[in-house]
């Protein structure tokens, strides 16, 4: 009985898998894309902050600031010539007393190391003028940060993708893949129905999945596969308008992980504060009862007014860490494989923003 084969497997319908897909769509290879759940980008593609993020906070020469700063571009020009709805809002970093000023100033001058060259100080006059809510001293304006509709640019990659005749398979669970002479043997089970068929190559794009899935390729080394630490993220909404026409961003504590309690606003003028950070065993999205509290005294930093009556628990998310509690911040980790394989492990954010530079360099670790 004949296998079904094809040039590319892509294990992992988010943004990542979607784009990657994609890119290799429509340089002519043949590509399934395969995804566990009934709809795509249901993981963590759905559940964060929706930023077109600048580049500034990773360090200079990584894998996030280079990709981070591609893909802001790569997205802003796809966005713009596909329709897919987005705002560039721009982003204030506050610094809410003045003894923040060098902290302030060591950011302008990663971010210029990373190629972000649009930074501007605002002092608190002209902040008072910009965002009369927020109470601050100095600012750090980001004028190419911004805000889009993740799930219409997934759907779009996936419309992309179908047009070069490339395939999504929902449903379907990835079992095994067993090395060959020209590729790899994969076994899913699909809608309750096992499958197997024949790809050249393999990227493992599974986001919170992405070690459970390298784990299960014959001949991966488990070496090479860093631990997954589950770092859970917890958003509120603000009821009414929201009060900032900017996206609002304390400064990072250097001694927590994550960007802080930031405020964001949505396409629909509605505005979000979050994520915060816990490191949990299991994947699970409830909101504590407690967490209210953490929240308004977080905010308060910088939005004295912030009204507790009109803040309310809007949805968590699930960052793939690759380090434990306590450890520095690790990068994305891109392995290619001398057999075909690519892992992805750690595309916590920026992913999104990076999500199509991601693509560009998955494309040219196959296509060369």
């Amino acid at each position: 009985m004949a296998v079904d084969h094809f040039d590319c497997c892509i294990v992992g319908a988010g943004v990542v898998g979607l784009a990657c897909a994609r890119a290799l769509a429509m340089r002519g290879y043949s590509t399934l894309v395969l995804e566990t759940t009934k709809t795509y980008g249901a993981g963590i593609s759905s559940r964060n902050s929706e930023v077109i993020h600048a580049g500034i906070y990773y360090p200079t020469n990584s894998l996030k600031a280079q990709l981070c700063v591609e893909g802001k571009h790569l997205l802003y020009e796809y966005c713009n010539r596909k329709g897919i709805p987005h705002r560039r809002l721009g982003k204030l970093i506050v610094a809410t007393s003045h003894d923040q000023a060098e902290q302030l100033a060591a950011l302008e001058s990663r971010a210029m190391d990373n190629g972000v060259l649009d930074l501007e100080w605002i002092d608190s006059k002209r902040l008072t003028t910009m965002e009369p809510q927020v109470k601050a001293q100095l600012a750090l304006l980001s004028p190419s940060t911004g805000i889009l509709d993740s799930h219409a640019l997934m759907t779009s990659l996936l419309l992309d993708l179908e047009a070069e005749r490339g395939t999504l398979c929902l449903n379907t669970e990835f079992l095994s893949a067993q090395q060959t002479n020209t590729g790899f043997r994969v076994e899913v089970r699909s809608v309750g129905e096992p499958y197997a068929f024949h790809c050249g190559r393999f990227v493992n794009a599974a986001g919170l999945q992405a070690q459970a899935v390298a784990a299960r390729i014959e001949g991966s080394s488990r070496h090479s596969i860093p631990a997954l630490h589950l770092c859970k993220g917890c958003y509120f909404s603000l009821s009414g308008q929201s009060p900032f026409a900017h996206l609002i961003y304390p400064l990072p504590d250097p001694n927590t992980i994550g960007l802080g309690i930031h405020a964001t606003v949505d396409l629909s003028g509605q505005a979000r504060f979050g994520p915060d950070t816990e490191y949990v065993e299991t994947e699970n999205y409830l909101i504590p009862d407690d967490r209210k509290a953490h929240f308004i005294t977080a905010i308060q930093h910088y939005f004295p007014a912030v009204d507790a009556n009109k803040l309310a628990p809007a949805y968590a998310g699930i960052r793939p860490k690759i380090q434990a509690p306590g450890e520095s911040a690790r990068d994305f980790i891109i392995q290619n494989h001398s057999n075909g394989l690519i892992n992805l492990f750690g595309i916590e954010s920026p992913g999104l923003t990076a999500a199509m530079a991601i693509a560009e360099r998955v494309t040219q670790l196959i296509c060369n």
